[in-house]
């Protein structure tokens, strides 16, 4: 649950942006002030998607789809599968009555698994 402090933070008119991840790599890119937002983290992953994108044509495979090999979709299952148990380890520790520092703890270890989990290549 949020305290009202928390909840003043987040909600005031210097709450943080948004952080950004790169539609290829996942990666978490800078926003910048004024124009669009950025969809790629730097011209390299931009240049990957549209090779993607140029590849699906004529296959019946949408153009917005993930293909992702058997080695990346298990590497994902396998990250959110760490950030479960991170999770588990947080239910854990609170009924177990742990102290202030050891949830910061691990929830900074879930807040890590979760952003590497977000990344699908």
């Amino acid at each position: 649950m949020v305290s009202d402090v928390q909840h003043a933070i987040w909600s005031g008119p210097s709450a943080p942006k948004r952080q950004l991840s790169c539609l290829w790599c996942g990666r978490e890119i800078v926003e910048s002030e004024a124009g669009r937002r950025r969809r790629y983290c730097r011209q390299s992953c931009r240049q990957r998607a549209y090779e993607h994108r140029n590849s699906l044509k004529g296959t019946g495979i949408p153009s917005d789809a993930v293909v992702l090999s058997a080695q990346e979709a298990s590497d994902l299952a396998d990250r959110w599968f760490a950030a479960r148990c991170a999770a588990e380890d947080i239910a854990t520790a609170i009924g177990e009555g742990a102290d202030t520092e050891e949830l910061t703890g691990l929830s900074k270890t879930l807040l890590e698994l979760t952003r590497e989990a977000e990344r699908l290549r």
